[in-house]
């Protein structure tokens, strides 16, 4: 099994309590389903700043808004677990990446 990455970008904070639950809930839900390929759950993103050989900038960062950690065959079956992302009705993005060992 190889390691993946799930970029996810867009989507926001829930608004009131109840939203911010039932969010809560699809995410769990949706990791349950995954079970034990869950490697990292992982975290949404706050503020971030871009980094150069120029110097850092905070406008232009990446619009990534959070990441999670799987494991799967191969990339297609690592995309496939993605469409379950509870984030895609709201509009997010999962971008999938093959996280290559360096052994």
């Amino acid at each position: 099994m190889a390691k993946f990455v799930f970029a996810y970008r867009g989507g926001g904070m829930a608004e009131t309590p109840e939203a911010q639950q039932k969010a809560m809930d699809e995410w769990t839900a949706w990791f349950s389903v995954l079970g034990a390929d869950v490697i990292d759950g992982g975290n949404p993103f706050g503020a971030s700043a871009t980094v150069s050989a120029s110097g850092v900038s905070q406008s232009g960062a990446s619009a990534l808004t959070g990441y999670s950690i799987i494991s799967a065959d191969d990339l297609a079956a690592a995309s496939e677990k993605a469409k379950g992302c509870p984030g895609l009705a709201e509009g997010v993005t999962v971008e999938v990446y093959e996280a290559v060992p360096m052994d």
